[in-house]
């Protein structure tokens, strides 16, 4: 498998939202990815995360669901750039578009647009026992979703979460000081 963590200034970006390359490769580790799964990488954004899991899938494939035109134009520049056949890009607002995917061995959301309820209910119908849904949630509230709906599910699911928060060294003249990144929650959940 190549390795994870592709550098972030690398990938084209524009103006749209990027899943930063520390969190990328948490997720990656935390979705425990196989050679031939297939995988849907939701509110996909520049297709970062999309293109990471392609790249570790191999033999299987990526769709990647995503609403705004920019961003699909960006994940779709990224997968030719990045030369990831193996990976779909579907402009919708999920949930909608996941009932005609194929069924999944793990579900990576990234943006959910109010509509996280929905999205793991849908997402639900399709995933396959013993698959992986791994959220990266950057608000309270979408933690909070998150984790109520794998409680109410318990028998269904088993759940863990994470805290990271990334600081990345700069020069300020002769010194080296701290700059925080964004904190981020990743909730990773097994299907029984």
């Amino acid at each position: 498998m190549p390795d994870i963590g592709i550098p972030d200034e690398d990938f084209l970006r524009g103006d749209v939202p990027m899943t930063k390359q520390e969190v990328r490769i948490l997720t990656i580790a935390k979705a425990r990815l196989h050679p031939k799964d297939i995988i849907y990488d939701i509110g996909a954004g520049t297709g970062s995360l999309s293109i990471e899991a392609a790249r570790q899938a191999l033999k299987g494939h990526v769709y990647a669901l995503e609403r705004k035109a920019e961003a699909v134009a960006l994940i779709r520049a990224n997968a030719e750039k990045f030369q990831t056949a193996n990976l779909t890009v579907l402009e919708k607002e999920a949930p909608d578009g996941i009932a005609e995917l194929p069924p999944c061995d793990c579900v990576l959301i990234g943006g959910s647009g109010s509509q996280l309820a929905a999205i793991l209910k849908s997402v639900d119908r399709k995933l396959r026992s013993g698959g992986r849904i791994v959220l990266n949630c950057i608000t309270v509230q979408t933690l909070l979703g998150a984790i109520d709906y794998f409680r109410a599910q318990r028998t269904a699911y088993t759940y863990d979460a994470i805290q990271v928060q990334v600081n990345r060294l700069r020069q300020v003249g002769p010194y080296d000081m701290a700059q925080a990144q964004n904190p981020i929650f990743i909730v990773r959940a097994e299907k029984r």
